[in-house]
């Protein structure tokens, strides 16, 4: 009968999200309560685990994801991200076009949003497209294919910073070991299907280009590279002498302290607002105004978040988290297979990967506790199958075939087999390093 409830909600928060287009943070909060009272929670707990996870979530990622927002929405805003991509296509000319649009997905990736970057990178990729007389898919797929695989892969991005957060992993370990996996993903999805491609014709709406070149001056080459990887280079310098100093002592503490994601971020926020604002001429109102936009942008990606821990918690507090561990179990499944699978059969349905990767989570969290599977790969097997098959019902199907001109059936030769590689091959990798890291004493 648990098992039962358990499918009927998820059902439920399908139907709710997919055919009745509610508000998936409202759908979650729908889905929760009767949940919980099937499940024989009274009233009173049920209201306190639901308060326990949204608060418990939103504390565990809100700092990162709102703060990850604000130096993406600058580096966009600032135009720094344009002049990184501008700068590699530059240097390695039209002859390595998709490995340079790669790179600078990869690159522009790490700070920025999907869609941001999606929107941001557009115009610059319609110009290598009629500057150089190339397809339009073959130049565009591996910025966008990198751009996907950072954003259900790597943190500061919501979803994998949520499932690192609730599975207790480590977001470092998961950030490198999620470029390994992310690397083979994006190159095969990337330059090589889209060298399949150069048959389908592109027709752009037009102004594409001409918003490129009516783009103001750009901040400095340097400036840009570094103000838009400081997290990631901050993370690693202080792991690095973190590693060579006595463990235990002081100055491990507070390098230790410097290493938290929260406080990277703050720090790069803030220099940031120097680097790409200040320094570039703006002043700190209309800096702050940069930031206010990002809250708003990353508010409804947080609610999401925060309902999705509402229902986790729910699960726990019932008891039944138990129960469920022990039937997944019972299907014989590697863990790392079966997150990928939930993730991707509530992608499908749903079309949105930030719900399937949460609502996965939430169903895979008890059997850490049962299981000796490694969290940070479960992070990205779950974020793997999260990307898997986008069609009709995501927002990101219809965005792709609009900007590019296609028709629907190009659009899933092209966009939802470019995402369901990176599902399969990022799997692959997860389960490539699942059985490497024993063997290498990790």
């Amino acid at each position: 009968m648990t098992l039962l409830i358990i499918l009927l909600a998820v059902l439920a928060l399908i139907a709710l999200i997919s055919w009745g287009k509610v508000n998936a943070f409202l759908a979650f909060l729908l889905v929760t309560l009767p949940t919980g009272l099937a499940l024989g929670l009274p009233p009173a707990r049920l209201l306190a685990a639901v308060q326990q996870g949204l608060g418990d979530t939103l504390a565990s990622v809100a700092l990162v994801v709102v703060l990850g927002a604000m130096l993406g929405k600058l580096v966009a805003d600032s135009g720094a991200a344009r002049q990184i991509a501008g700068v590699m296509v530059g240097a390695f000319g039209p002859g390595n076009v998709q490995w340079t649009m790669l790179g600078a997905g990869f690159v522009i990736g790490i700070p920025l949003f999907y869609n941001v970057g999606f929107l941001l990178m557009m115009p610059l990729i319609f110009s290598v497209v009629y500057q150089y007389r190339l397809p339009a898919l073959y130049v565009g797929l591996p910025m966008l294919a990198a751009l996907s695989v950072l954003h259900g892969f790597l943190p500061p991005h919501p979803a994998p910073t949520a499932l690192v957060a609730q599975f207790h992993a480590d977001l470092g370990l998961t950030f490198v070991y999620g470029l390994l996996v992310a690397v083979p993903a994006v190159v095969l999805a990337g330059p090589l299907y889209a060298r399949t491609l150069k048959g389908i014709v592109s027709k752009p709406p037009p102004g594409l280009v001409a918003e490129q070149a009516a783009a103001g001056p750009l901040p400095g080459r340097l400036n840009s590279f570094l103000s838009s990887l400081l997290p990631v280079l901050g993370i690693a310098v202080v792991l690095g002498i973190k590693a060579l100093v006595p463990a235990g002592g002081a100055l491990a503490a507070g390098l230790g302290f410097l290493a938290d994601p929260g406080v990277v971020m703050l720090l790069s926020v803030v220099v940031a607002t120097f680097s790409l604002g200040v320094a570039q001429g703006r002043v700190v109102p209309a800096v702050m105004s940069t930031f206010g936009a990002a809250v708003a942008d990353v508010a409804p990606i947080l609610l999401i978040i925060g309902g999705a821990g509402a229902l986790k918690e729910v699960l726990v507090a019932s008891g039944v988290s138990q129960e469920l561990a022990a039937s997944l179990r019972g299907t014989g499944l590697p863990p790392l297979v079966l997150g990928w699978l939930l993730a991707g059969f509530i992608r499908v349905c749903l079309g949105s990967a930030t719900v399937a990767g949460l609502t996965a989570a939430g169903v895979m969290l008890p059997m850490l506790a049962h299981s000796p599977v490694n969290p940070n790969l479960l992070v990205l097997a779950i974020g793997a199958g999260s990307l898997l098959f986008s069609h009709v019902n995501d927002g990101g199907f219809w965005l792709f075939k609009e900007y590019f001109g296609l028709s629907v059936k190009d659009t899933f030769r092209s966009w939802s087999m470019m995402e369901t590689i990176v599902s399969v091959v990022g799997l692959l990798g997860v389960l490539a390093l699942d059985w490497a890291l024993p063997l290498l004493g990790l």
